[in-house]
């Protein structure tokens, strides 16, 4: 595709309305987005994992496909572990292996919900001895952040009940907050503790952390470097996740994402795939808050099942950037004056312009002056690595399961 003399109309169209391009591409490299070491092995739903030749079968094998998909699209310089399925005699080793791929380990997620011993909950459950295990593994991926250089502690929890009466709620609510007190002083100086919440699935009676509310409540009580982590697809049909990230990102309490997308109850669909106009509206309150987005952290959370894991990872990357783009280019000076105006639709028409727009040549531009290829995805399906490494890895039966 000859994108260049489209990216010159593109950047004369918005410089005529006052968006300052060089602005806009310098933002686009800089974008950070995290792939998670679970995308790139076989994990997968709760009913079946169907194996890929190729897919990674330990940490390092991760750690280089991590490393390539940043090679192709500049925006992807870090990987999320999950403890302990990516655990390591040697953190000195792995930490050494990523910059040789050209990326870093990013946020450290421990595993609460897998082992026999969490089948009433974690750090809620009724077992006194339980909740040390829990919090004791949480210590432990602390002291990992710290070997790895890590500033970010995910946590996901699959707490709660089936049953009405199965255990006193508020009980468990005061063991989660009491549990993640103990664990917040091991956090490494300055990192932050990110909480997940989810609106159902495993338990269905109810859910320890089951909204945005809750673990904002949460975060307030722990500290100021416990903030709440919004997973695109953990909520409720209908639910209005723009709404959400303004409110936190007001709050000073929005620590990131984990981006995916989702049908119906489910999700780890690939981002932005479903429902792209709700991925651009939550970006778009991302961008129009400035500053106080400066801090969160974008991190892809899927498991690709039926999906090629390496094609599924870049497409997931890709969109976040087509939807950062996108965000980017919004006339905000027009916007706010038709919302002052109260000129309900013009304001929404802004939107509308704005996500209606071709951005490929654009982010082909950006990528040509990052030394890519303008296309990422041709650039993938031209290549031999997918061939080489199905050669060389044959097909694992696992390599982690899914997570929240």
């Amino acid at each position: 595709m000859d994108f260049k003399a489209d990216y010159e109309r593109l950047a004369e169209r918005l410089t005529a309305k006052g968006i300052a391009v060089e602005d806009v591409k310098a933002k686009l490299k800089q974008q950070h987005i995290e792939t998670p070491s679970w995308g790139y092995g076989n994990s997968g739903t709760r009913f079946k994992v169907f194996a890929w030749r190729g897919a990674a079968r330990n940490i390092y094998e991760k750690v280089a496909d991590a490393g390539y998909i940043h090679k192709l699209t500049g925006i992807a310089p870090s990987i999320a572990i999950h403890i302990p399925w990516d655990k390591v005699d040697d953190w000195a080793a792995l930490t050494q292996a990523a910059a040789q791929a050209g990326i870093r380990i990013g946020a450290v997620n421990p595993n609460l919900f897998q082992d026999d011993q969490y089948k009433l909950g974690s750090i809620c459950n009724p077992s006194a001895g339980v909740r040390e295990e829990a919090i004791a593994h949480m210590i432990e991926c602390c002291e990992i952040m710290g070997k790895v250089g890590s500033g970010l502690l995910s946590l996901w929890f699959a707490d709660g009940t089936n049953y009405a009466g199965q255990d006193s709620i508020r009980e468990r609510k005061h063991r989660l907050e009491e549990g993640l007190k103990q664990v917040y002083p091991h956090m490494p100086a300055g990192a932050r503790m990110l909480i997940e919440y989810k609106f159902f699935e495993p338990t269905f009676y109810h859910t320890d952390l089951a909204d945005w509310g809750m673990a904002y409540a949460t975060a307030l009580k722990v500290g100021d470097r416990a903030q709440v982590l919004v997973d695109t697809g953990h909520h409720a049909q209908g639910t209005n996740i723009a709404h959400i990230v303004a409110f936190l990102l007001d709050e000073g309490r929005l620590g990131g994402f984990h981006l995916n997308a989702r049908r119906y109850a489910d999700d780890d669909l690939i981002v932005g795939t479903n429902n792209p106009f709700e991925l651009f509206e939550i970006y778009v309150e991302l961008v129009s808050a400035g500053e106080r987005a400066k801090d969160v952290a974008y991190m892809i959370d899927q498991s690709h099942n039926i999906e090629p894991k390496l094609e599924a990872m870049l497409l997931s990357v890709l969109n976040c950037q087509t939807a950062y783009a996108r965000a980017l280019i919004v006339d905000y000076k027009t916007l706010r004056e038709r919302q002052q105006a109260g000129d309900v639709l013009g304001a929404h028409r802004v939107l509308v312009e704005a996500f209606d727009t071709d951005v490929r040549p654009l982010l082909m531009q950006v990528r040509t002056e990052m030394g890519l290829h303008p296309d990422p995805i041709a650039a993938y399906r031209a290549d031999t690595y997918a061939q080489k490494v199905a050669e060389e890895r044959g097909i694992a039966i696992s390599a982690g399961g899914a997570i929240g």
